[in-house]
Order: C-alpha cells, then sequence, then structure tokens
C-alpha cells in the first residue's frame, strides 16, 4: 500500500533508518526459540541438532517422546515420523523505540534439518508494529501469497509496507511471539503504566496499545491480576467493562479469581437479582462454584414461578380438553410389590413428571395426543419411568425414565403393563 497521509510517510520514512536484525539477535533466537530434535531412523537415534547418532541402550528407547543426546547432551523432541527433511519456524520479537513510537518488530525464523547434517537457519522481519503515545497503532508488513491455506504465508521477496489501520482485525496483527529478544527498549509512559518486563502471554503489540489507552488494562496490570489481563485482553473483553464494578471489588480485597467463565456468569446472576456489585460478601466467595449453583437454582425457581402464572390458564383449558378426552382411565392403578404405575390424572402431573425425568411429555404436549394414555411408574411415589400406551392399536408404544433412558425397573414396567392392557381397553369399551 502506497502511504498517503502524513503519519503514514513519517512511519515508512522512520522504517528506513532501524538498524538490521543484527547476527546477535539472530544467534539468540536460534538458541532460544527452537526445540531440539531427535529421529529415530533404521534403529539408530539421529540427534538433528549437532549430527550425532547412535543405536539405543534399551529396547523401549523408542517409544519415549524425550531421549538425550550422548554427544551435546541436549534434551532432544522425537519426530514422530522418519522423513529426509525437517522444518520448524517460530516468531520472535525485538523491542525498539524510534522519534517516540513503540516499536514491536516480528521476526519470522526458519529452522531446517536433516539427518547427519548441522542444523541451518532463516531470519526474516514479516512485521513491524508502530504505536504513538495514545495507543494507536500502524503495521507495516511484507505480502503474503493470497492463494495459500495459512494467513503468514509471507512473501520473503516482497518489502515491509504499510498496512490501512483495519489491519488490526487480521489474524496477522495478532501473531504472539514465542519469545522476545531480552535487550527490551521501552518508552518511559509505558513503564509509568505498570509495564515492568512480563507479558503474560500476550502479544507486545495488543498488550502497549492497551496500556496507552485503556486504563482498565493500566488498573489491572498495575493490581498484579496477570490472568486477569489476560483474560480481558485476549478474551471478553467487553465483559470485563459490563462488570467493571464487580472487578474492582475484587481488587479492592484481593480476591483471586479461579474461574473466570464461572465468575462472570456468577456476577451476571448477581445482576439479575440486583444485588450490590460493591459487596465483598457477594463477589468475593470463597467457594465459586457452590455460590454459582445457589445462584442458578435460585434463579430457576423464580422463573418457574413466573412460566406457572403465565402457563396457568393454558394449563386449565387443556385440563377440561385432556380430562373429557381420558375421564375413563382414571382411576386405573397397577401395582407389584412397591411399584405403583398409575394414569395421569391432570395436565399439571405432566409438567411435574417432565420436569423430575428430564424428557419431553409436557414440552411436547402429550396430554392432547388423543391416542395415547400416558402413565407413570413409581416406587415411594418417585417417577422412575413414564409410559405411553397407544390406544388404538393397545400396545405399549414407549416406557422410558431420566433423561429417555432405562430405568432398571425398566423390564418389569414393561411386563406389568403387557399384562394388563386388557384393563385399560375394558376401560375404553365403557
Amino acid at each position: 500500500m502506497t502511504p498517503k497521509t502524513i503519519t503514514e510517510k513519517e512511519i515508512v520514512g522512520l522504517s528506513s533508518t532501524l538498524k538490521p536484525i543484527s547476527e546477535k539477535m539472530q544467534s539468540w533466537a536460534e538458541k532460544s526459540i527452537f526445540l531440539k530434535w531427535g529421529v529415530l531412523s533404521r534403529g539408530k537415534f539421529h540427534c538433528l541438532e549437532c549430527a550425532h547418532s547412535w543405536k539405543p541402550n534399551k529396547q523401549n528407547a523408542s517409544c519415549e517422546k524425550f531421549i538425550k543426546c550422548t554427544v551435546c547432551e541436549g534434551r532432544l523432541k522425537m519426530q514422530a515420523c522418519n522423513q529426509v527433511h525437517f522444518k520448524e519456524v517460530e516468531y520472535s520479537a525485538v523491542l525498539d523505540i524510534c522519534q517516540g513510537y513503540q516499536v514491536v518488530r516480528i521476526i519470522c525464523s526458519h529452522k531446517h534439518m536433516k539427518k547427519n547434517f548441522s542444523p541451518s537457519y532463516f531470519h526474516k522481519e514479516v512485521m513491524q508494529h508502530w504505536i504513538n503515545l495514545k495507543g494507536e497503532v500502524r503495521t507495516m508488513s511484507l505480502s503474503t501469497n493470497v492463494f495459500s491455506g495459512a494467513y503468514d504465508a509471507w512473501q520473503y521477496y516482497s518489502a515491509l509496507e504499510i498496512r490501512p489501520k483495519d489491519f488490526q482485525n487480521s489474524p496477522k496483527y495478532r501473531i504472539n511471539p514465542y519469545k522476545i529478544y531480552p535487550n527490551l527498549k521501552v518508552l518511559p509512559v509505558l513503564k509509568r503504566n505498570g509495564f515492568k518486563s512480563g507479558f503474560y502471554n500476550i502479544a507486545p503489540q495488543i498488550l502497549f496499545t492497551s496500556l496507552l489507552k485503556d486504563s482498565i488494562a493500566e488498573t489491572l496490570l498495575k493490581s498484579s491480576q496477570a490472568s486477569l489481563l489476560s483474560y480481558y485482553l485476549m478474551s471478553h473483553e467487553q465483559h470485563i467493562k459490563e462488570n467493571w464494578q464487580a472487578v474492582k471489588t475484587c481488587l479492592k480485597y484481593s480476591y483471586k479469581i479461579e474461574d473466570f467463565k464461572i465468575w462472570e456468569d456468577y456476577i451476571t446472576l448477581l445482576c439479575w437479582f440486583k444485588k450490590d456489585l460493591s459487596s465483598s460478601a457477594f463477589v468475593c466467595p470463597e467457594n465459586l462454584n457452590e455460590a454459582h449453583d445457589k445462584f442458578v437454582a435460585k434463579k430457576r425457581q423464580l422463573q418457574r414461578k413466573k412460566y406457572l402464572l403465565k402457563m396457568r390458564s393454558e394449563i386449565l383449558k387443556a385440563q377440561k380438553v385432556y380430562a373429557e378426552e381420558k375421564k375413563h382411565f382414571f382411576g386405573l392403578c397397577f401395582k407389584e410389590k412397591n411399584l405403583t404405575i398409575k394414569v395421569l390424572k391432570n395436565v399439571q402431573e405432566f409438567m411435574e413428571e417432565g420436569d423430575t425425568l428430564h424428557h419431553c411429555i409436557f414440552t411436547n404436549e402429550y396430554y392432547k395426543k388423543k391416542d395415547s394414555l400416558i402413565l407413570s411408574a413409581r416406587i415411594d411415589n418417585r417417577p422412575i419411568e413414564t409410559v405411553e400406551i397407544s390406544l388404538s392399536k393397545m400396545e405399549l408404544v414407549q416406557s422410558h425414565g431420566m433423561k429417555n433412558n432405562n430405568s432398571p425397573h425398566h423390564q418389569v414396567i414393561q411386563n406389568i403393563m403387557k399384562k394388563n392392557l386388557y384393563k385399560i381397553g375394558s376401560r375404553m369399551k365403557k
């Protein structure tokens, strides 16, 4: 992209004044960002780091994921397959300052390995993130192969070019380098806003821009809430903003959040119940999961009451029709030892049965089916299975318990029903 604005032209001009990536930086990357690899080939271990090869001392050594080279003593990760050439690609970053800009220089490094040969390396600067004091960022990057399935298929022969403002929405912008070159050059304002040396698995360009323009990120970093900061910047940013009062309460009482997703759901429940988010008694529970489940159950209970009030008129209408159609079968009851099977008398019982056994007898309105007779199999008045009988065919259609699974008494229930089908038929004649 051709630079058009004053800022774009300034960044392109300053980029040309930056020193190229030095041999010292490349040497550091070769030692720091790559794993050491080994491969088993034709009964021998091959170190792809120092080119040494040797026979294993024990038979089960070939099954190990890591081995130690007998010459360079490196801890080698074993390649999953045996082939001629091996390649590893990793990203690193160099932090620089240029004319008031914080510059994050992203380096893509390739390590080429082959059995019996020392590895060779290739390094290329693929991106530069230029961040001003307001936290605004513009990026220069190499071109990529648009026909590749990978978003970072760099065209290494191309030059660094300025990218549009919406480049921040590209996955290339969010590339997080594996390691940062230890000689950090950082703007003083970033140190003032809480940055020391840690990145907490956050891409430096994302961390720096947030510290310069987002007071929430600055507060979290200064409060040593590194895990919450990482969660805030890498995932649910909007939720943290919505629940900022609750977050401040956690910071005030040094409360460590164990599970951010559960905690966010818990705070949403507190908001629903209009609880005080500045109270540590609510926001900072000793047992987060227990408190979460307690409010979930409470909310379900209240929602259920509202639902029942709404459904009451509909249930009353449905009850009249159901009672008229099935009144001949009311009172039918089959017993064997402690097991009782009886006809459901009203629509309310359909709802209770569905809630207890977690199936769709109520939601799918089985009480409206003219050809079906629904019975409840119970032990000590506790539903264990729901039974459906076809009145036209006079046969057992289905019998299911919790979550539509069969109970331990499934076969006994079926036998009882088959023996008593004639009683249901006799009621139909009446």
